[in-house]
């Protein structure tokens, strides 16, 4: 019995060394180079440099499902999705929380020039950060649907503040996958909805930094690692 517990005590000293000599050696590569530094290397999300990888994330969405981009169509924010990837016939509306040219004036956190059962198609790209009654916005949102029409949405979760918006109208949240599919169950029914998340430890790391999607791979870009999505996409269908 003594012999046992003494090589059960050296089999987890030996443990203890193997992990601790893993981690000097893994500290031991470690090279910052130009990132150490404590400013980003763009600090608008990598915009004056290419893509933001966000950006590679969202349209690869909206990419895939464009084909449910057709008949009346609302963008929240502005029409450059629907624009660039509606392959079917379609009648475009912009929603924007301000007075301007040629969109439809809404609110969707009060609800003010809110149409009901209006769309096909509802495109909201990173719009739920900078209102902060979220639940009230889905509710809108879902209220915009035609009964059979479809919610195109995406959400930051690892990412910087957006200035811009924080300085105008504020910029509230970051969402886990959990968040975003607790909110639409809200008001869609769970099997009308498709949440995925997209991005890992690299590619947060250089989004946060403003490093563009250019500099990635596709493969570097497209791993998926549950633990450090960049940007969260939904799918969801009004009954």
């Amino acid at each position: 019995m003594r012999w046992t517990c003494k090589l059960i005590s050296m089999l987890g000293r030996i443990r203890e060394l193997k992990k601790a000599t893993s981690a000097f050696l893994t500290l031991n590569k470690i090279r910052f180079g130009s990132l150490r530094t404590i400013n980003p290397v763009d600090r608008d999300f990598g915009f004056n440099l290419g893509t933001p990888i966000d950006r590679y994330y969202i349209e690869n969405f909206i990419r895939e499902h464009s084909h449910l981009i057709q008949g009346e169509v609302l963008e929240v924010g502005e029409d450059s999705y629907t624009s660039k990837y509606a392959l079917e016939e379609h009648r475009l509306t912009v929603l924007n929380v301000v007075d301007k040219p040629g969109c439809l004036k809404g609110d969707l956190e009060n609800g003010n020039g809110i149409p009901e059962n209006a769309f096909d198609c509802v495109i909201m790209t990173q719009t739920l950060p900078f209102i902060y009654d979220v639940k009230s916005a889905v509710f809108h949102v879902h209220k915009l649907l035609k009964p059979g029409g479809h919610l195109l949405a995406t959400n930051p979760c690892i990412s910087q503040i957006s200035r811009f918006d924080m300085d105008r109208w504020g910029d509230y949240w970051r969402f886990t996958p959990l968040s975003i599919r607790r909110l639409l169950e809200n008001y869609f029914q769970k099997d009308n909805i498709q949440i995925e998340s997209h991005g890992n430890s690299l590619s947060s790391t250089c989004f946060i930094q403003g490093i563009p999607s250019e500099k990635l791979s596709l493969r570097e870009l497209d791993h998926a690692d549950k633990d450090y999505p960049v940007t969260i996409t939904s799918l969801a269908q009004k009954v």
